[in-house]
Formats: structure tokens, C-alpha cells, sequence
């Protein structure tokens, strides 16, 4: 009896279970079923007021891009490739009619929900037909240096004496990226912005390992001459002071420091000016202990070198300022930023002639300069060899704007390639006490060109262009340097510094118009306009 009782007991708990079950499981399937109808339903608001609704919400957006541009760009800045690129496929991108700066932005095609990639301000600034002027036919003697065969076959340089015997194929793949940078050395530029062996060369300063350190002979302040694979070499200035750190007031323009980072912006701003006219110059982190202490064969600068209170590794090497236990250069506490400037071909090979500049400041702190005393000085000027012919004047107005741009006032003399005489470019070297002071400007800097009244036609153009908000200078300035790695770090210039570029160059285009005022051969056209 006990078993019929049981088995029956548990038939009806089976049952109630099932019957739970399956009441459970439709009351889960009508309400999916709802929440699915709620969510295909669409809004019950007029056509008219869609559009103004997506309209605000998109301006919201492009406001909130613009304004969190500076942040976005720095962490943008973190994120740089190893290897780079050539500005033609720059990694970063920006839409042109606004003022982000670095940015990877895309659009929206217009009804056809297209992503379609917007160009960065400096993209669509190399782009532009003024960057893009024809050039010469280059002849053989145009060429700085050339190759030649042996009686082997192989490919030398035209003189041994610079490249220590070293010899390389036909094939210009198989050359070190400095060796083909001063084989693209001509007449009239050091490099062609179109030619990728800039950013080679300056991947190779800033990855390869470092062979040798000594301290470079001559000059005022400290530099090292730095030595890599394959015979390169690189002219290292160090960080001695913060990005943010202003000239002092009450300090003489001779008197200055030189500064890593302005060699930097320095390349930079003389390539968007399109004079290409400096060596490559990019910024690096080293490690003065193992790339530089251990490896020197200098005793000099090795007997300088000693560990700070704080833990930290310096030396000072030896110079005419700055060079003392007082004014160390000292790693965080092995790593230090730096500037590595590509060299120039060796002397033996290309020999080059040091031109004392006419505008060139008296380095007296009670004497003044005869530009500064005699307003028609210019008349002077244009009288003598070899200012009285060709493009020699306007290539230094082309410098001395360039200078104003970046607040330089020590340029005392300027070079030129002896194989090219007269007929032939300036190189603008040596660059680091540009960008000590972004408050105020230096107007005796545009000396040159208030009493001469002459400014190159392609340089007036490329001025104008920079001053338009779509290729707005500090813009694309800001973005050219976050391809340099010390920008991983933090920014090259400080915003303020930018900011002054735009402020400078608006002064630069005033005293052009009070030229053309006055004046009817304000404008010189080259072989380039």
C-alpha cells in the first residue's frame, strides 16, 4: 500500500514542475517579444525635426574635437610609429577647414554614408602648387658629389679621404642613408622634400646604435660628434634647460644657451618655408652612460663626468661657455634628450666657404653694428660682390626671415659649397639659440629686409599661404614636429612658441606692404617663380 501512495505522490510533483516550467517559459517569450517590438518601433517625431537634431549633435562633436585638439595631439604624440614616414603618406591626418592639428579624422560622403579620409593641413599644404614648382634640368656639374667606377667595377666616392675606403655597390639601396643624402646634395637645396631618404636618415640617427662619442672642436658651448654603423656620423647638442623656460631678459643674445630642441624646430620650419635649406635634424634619448661615458675615446670629456647629488650621471667637457660643474648636462639619471644634426659632407670632399653676414651684430654690449646706426646701409650693401648680382640679397632676406620667424639673433656669418661660386643657396647652420623667447619679438631681426625692400616671389607666396587659417603656420609647424620621437615625450615647442609664429609672421607680411608702398621692385623673381 505504501508504494501505490508513493509512486502517485510523485507523479503530481513531475507534473506541478513541468506545468511551472512551461508557464515560465511563455511568460519569457511574451515579453522578448514586446522589447522587440518597443525597439523596432521609430520615433514619432516630425521629418523636419530629424535633421535639426543630427545637425546640433554633429556640431557638438566637431566643437568638442576642436577643443580637446591640444590633449588629443599629445596622446596622439604617444603613439608614433618606429619606423616614420614620408610626409606624403604622414601618419597623421586632419580635416583642413578646421583647427585640429595631428588628428586622424574622416568625413561622412554626403548621402552615400561613405567614410571617406580627410587630408591633414600639412598633406594638403605639400600638396599645394607652390611646393610643387618645376625644377631646373640638373646638370652634371649641378650635382655636389657623384660616383664612379673602378677598374673593378665598384663604386667609389670621388675621394676616398672622407669615407675611410669604404665602397658600396651601384646600387643606391646598398648605400648608408647619410651617403645618399649628400649624393642628393644640387646647386640650389640640400635635399628634395619629395625624396623619402630624409626620413631614412633620420630614422637611422634616431634607432642605430651609437659606436663612438667625442666632443666637436670649435664653437662656444658643447657638442658632441656621435658615430654609428657604416661610417655615419651626427652632430649632438644636448637639453640644458626645460622646453618652457624663457631667455632671460637681462642676458645678451651672445650670452644665450643653445637648445636641443630649436635645432629641431629649426629643420622643421625651414622645410614648411620650402627652403630646405638645414641638415635633417631629429631628437633622440640617450644613455650617457653606456652611449656616451663608456664608449668615448675623449679623455678630455671623460675626466668631466661625475654622478650628482641627486643620483644623476653629468659632465660638462670643455668650451669657451657654459662648460663647468656649475652648468652640467645631466641624465634623468642615465637618460638624456638630445638634438643629432646629420653632417655635411667632409671638407676633403666638398669644401665650403664661411661668409661674414653684412647684417651680422657687433657681440659688444656697448658697441652697435653700422646697420644699426645707418638706415640707408642696404644701398651699401648692394653696391658689393656678391650682393650687386644674382640671388645672393634676396637669400639672405630668405634667412633673415626665417631667423625672425624662430627669434635667432646670432647669425654671424653663413656658408656656402665652394664647387657652386655665387650662383648657389645658403646653408642656414647652426640654430640653437632660436626659440628662447616666445613673449616678445626681435624687429632688428627683419633689418634686412626694411631697408632693402626685396623679398624672393616664392617666399612671399609661401608666407601668405601660411597665414590663411587652412595652413594656418602653427598648425602645420605643430604637426610636422609630432613626427619627431622626442614628441613621444613632450612637445618640441611649447604652444606658446607656436603661437608666436603666427604673431611673427603677420609682422613679416607688414613690412612687405610698407615696402610695396613705397617701393615698385619690392618683389624679385627667381628661376623658381
Amino acid at each position: 500500500m505504501i508504494k501505490p501512495s508513493l509512486g502517485g505522490s510523485t507523479r503530481s510533483i513531475y507534473l506541478g514542475l513541468a506545468c511551472l516550467s512551461l508557464s515560465l517559459h511563455l511568460l519569457l517569450a511574451f515579453f522578448c517579444l514586446s522589447v522587440l517590438q518597443t525597439a523596432c518601433v521609430l520615433p514619432t517625431s516630425s521629418p523636419a525635426s530629424t535633421p535639426t537634431r543630427t545637425n546640433s549633435q554633429h556640431s557638438q562633436s566637431i566643437s568638442h574635437s576642436s577643443s580637446s585638439s591640444p590633449s588629443s595631439a599629445a596622446s596622439s604624440s604617444r603613439k608614433l610609429p618606429t619606423i616614420p614616414r614620408s610626409e606624403e603618406h604622414h601618419p597623421l591626418s586632419a580635416n583642413t577647414s578646421s583647427d585640429a592639428t595631428g588628428t586622424r579624422k574622416k568625413r561622412i560622403g554626403a548621402g552615400k554614408g561613405q567614410r571617406v579620409k580627410s587630408l591633414s593641413k600639412l598633406e594638403e599644404l605639400f600638396k599645394h602648387p607652390l611646393y610643387n614648382l618645376p625644377r631646373p634640368q640638373l646638370q652634371d656639374d649641378d650635382w655636389l658629389l657623384r660616383l664612379k667606377t673602378n677598374e673593378h667595377g665598384t663604386w667609389l666616392s670621388l675621394s676616398l679621404t672622407g669615407y675611410d675606403k669604404a665602397a658600396w655597390t651601384s646600387k643606391a639601396e646598398t648605400h648608408p642613408p647619410w651617403l645618399r643624402f649628400h649624393l642628393g646634395i644640387s646647386r640650389w637645396e640640400l635635399y628634395d622634400r619629395k625624396d623619402p631618404i630624409v626620413a631614412q636618415l633620420t630614422h637611422y640617427l634616431a634607432t642605430q646604435r651609437v659606436l663612438g662619442a667625442v666632443q666637436k672642436t670649435g664653437g662656444t658651448q658643447l657638442k658632441l660628434l656621435m658615430s654609428f654603423p657604416n661610417h655615419g656620423q651626427a652632430l649632438l647638442k644636448p637639453m640644458k634647460q626645460s622646453r618652457d623656460a624663457e631667455t632671460d631678459v637681462n642676458l645678451f643674445y651672445f650670452s644665450d644657451f643653445e637648445r636641443h630642441n630649436a635645432e629641431i624646430a629649426a629643420f622643421h620650419l625651414d622645410r614648411l618655408l620650402g627652403f630646405n635649406r638645414i641638415p635633417p635634424v631629429v631628437g633622440r634619448l640617450i644613455n650617457v652612460t653606456s652611449e656616451v661615458r663608456e664608449i668615448t675615446s675623449d679623455k678630455k670629456l671623460a675626466r668631466t663626468f661625475f654622478t650628482s647629488p641627486a643620483g644623476n650621471v653629468c659632465f660638462y667637457g670643455v668650451c669657451e661657455y657654459y662648460c663647468s660643474s656649475e652648468h652640467p648636462v645631466c641624465g634623468r639619471p642615465h637618460e638624456l634628450e638630445v638634438s643629432l644634426a646629420a653632417m655635411l659632407p667632409d671638407l676633403s670632399l666638398a669644401p665650403r666657404r664661411s661668409w661674414r653676414s653684412p647684417w651680422r651684430r657687433s657681440y659688444s654690449r656697448n658697441k652697435l653694428a653700422q646697420w644699426q646706426k645707418d638706415p640707408a646701409y642696404c644701398d651699401t650693401v648692394k653696391q658689393k660682390p656678391p650682393y650687386s648680382e644674382g640671388t645672393r640679397l634676396v637669400d639672405l632676406i630668405d634667412m633673415a626671415v626665417l631667423d625672425f620667424l624662430m627669434s635667432n639673433m646670432d647669425r654671424h656669418h653663413y656658408e656656402t659649397f665652394e664647387k657652386f661660386g655665387n650662383e648657389t643657396f645658403l646653408l642656414h647652420l647652426d640654430n640653437g639659440r632660436a626659440f628662447g623667447r616666445h613673449s616678445q619679438d626681435e624687429p632688428s631681426i627683419l633689418v634686412p629686409l626694411q631697408q632693402c625692400c626685396r623679398i624672393r616671389r616664392t617666399t612671399l607666396l609661401r608666407l601668405r599661404i601660411l597665414s590663411l587659417p587652412a595652413f594656418r603656420l602653427s598648425d602645420v609647424m605643430r604637426e610636422s614636429l609630432l613626427s619627431d620621437p622626442l614628441a613621444a615625450v613632450a612637445p618640441v615647442l611649447s604652444e606658446p612658441h607656436l603661437s608666436a609664429l603666427d604673431r611673427r609672421l603677420a609682422a613679416v607680411l607688414q613690412v612687405v606692404e610698407a615696402c610695396e608702398q613705397h617701393h615698385d621692385d619690392v618683389i624679385y623673381d627667381d628661376w623658381e617663380g
